[in-house]
């Protein structure tokens, strides 16, 4: 009797730890599709999901990452530019697929905008409500199934009008195209980054040798060279494009702004290299001690773009 407690309790406990390994295995052994775009894979219940969106590749984007085991939960998760799937066996078929609020473990409220009517807008129980173009696109892409409730209402957010939802973020681009003036904000990425998964986690796979990766988003970065300078010096400035892959972005245009204390703005426009680098050395002139030198720098790349903010300090 004590021999079979002991194999039954053993079971348990490697029941328990598999549980996840058994689940992928479960999904990479179902349907599966290569996204050339990314250089990713989607498989059974996630891509069930998936395909059930009808513009799916707006709504969740590409796959940024293969599935994975979280560390923290334990379960089956797999990143996509605008989303994170999660794989929940217990529950019924078809109802086995959650996602992740990105939207509300990323808010950071904004300026409020005062700019709700009671027509052309929607009311939630939570009190907010979703008007206009934004409750347009809502509705047409799955509602709260999808993006959960509004947490926010208009907000101003990096000079663009924005709405926070559980799942998402909506952003208005009123130069954009009749139907495409609301666009999705990369959330899975940006939380991709925030919790500090692995980045070699977004290298592709799978894919020939002479696979062309897409381009579907820019990151950059800015360092200075030197922290503190003297009011007379020379500093050099590095600027890094990469893409969703981490992959360097070379010809990427970057348009860096020095914003000297007490002088005029200086713009430089350089491209990047083959290595998604572009370096700035100039000079620093008669700057005052204990100032701040800001360097903005702004990225295009085939109507991709991002920005990035480095400074210095004089001192004598």
């Amino acid at each position: 009797m004590k021999t079979l407690t002991r194999f039954l309790f053993f079971a348990l406990i490697v029941g328990l730890v598999l549980h996840p390994l058994v689940f992928a295995r479960a999904q990479a052994g179902d349907a599966s599709r290569y996204f050339p775009a990314s250089g990713h894979n989607v498989a059974g219940d996630f891509l069930r999901f998936y395909d059930s969106i009808s513009n799916a590749e707006q709504v969740f984007g590409y796959p940024i990452t293969e599935a994975f085991t979280d560390s923290t939960s334990g379960r089956l998760i797999q990143y996509f530019t605008r989303a994170r799937f999660e794989f929940f066996p217990e529950f019924p078929e078809g109802q086995r697929v959650r996602l992740t609020s990105l939207g509300e473990q990323l808010y950071q409220p904004g300026g409020q905008l005062n700019i709700f009517t009671p027509i052309g807008c929607r009311a939630f129980p939570n009190g907010l409500a979703v008007c206009y173009a934004f409750l347009e696109f809502f509705e047409k892409n799955g509602g709260e199934a999808v993006f959960g409730y509004p947490i926010s209402g208009f907000e101003f957010l990096n000079e663009r009008i924005v709405q926070h939802f559980q799942n998402a973020r909506f952003e208005w681009y009123p130069d954009n195209a009749e139907g495409s003036k609301v666009v999705l904000a990369d959330l899975g990425r940006a939380y991709f980054s925030q919790v500090g998964e692995d980045p070699s986690r977004l290298s592709p796979v799978s894919a020939a040798p002479d696979q062309v990766i897409e381009v579907l988003s820019i990151q950059s970065r800015a360092f200075s060279w030197k922290a503190v300078t003297q009011p007379n010096d020379v500093q050099t400035v590095y600027i890094i494009v990469q893409d969703q892959t981490l992959r360097p972005v070379e010809d990427a245009i970057v348009a860096v702004t020095i914003y000297f204390i007490g002088d005029s703005p200086r713009t430089v426009t350089l491209r990047t290299n083959q290595y998604g680098v572009v370096i700035i050395p100039f000079e620093v002139a008669n700057q005052p001690p204990g100032g701040l030198v800001m360097v903005y720098a702004q990225v295009y790349y085939q109507g991709l773009g991002s920005s990035a903010l480095t400074s210095f300090r004089i001192w004598e």
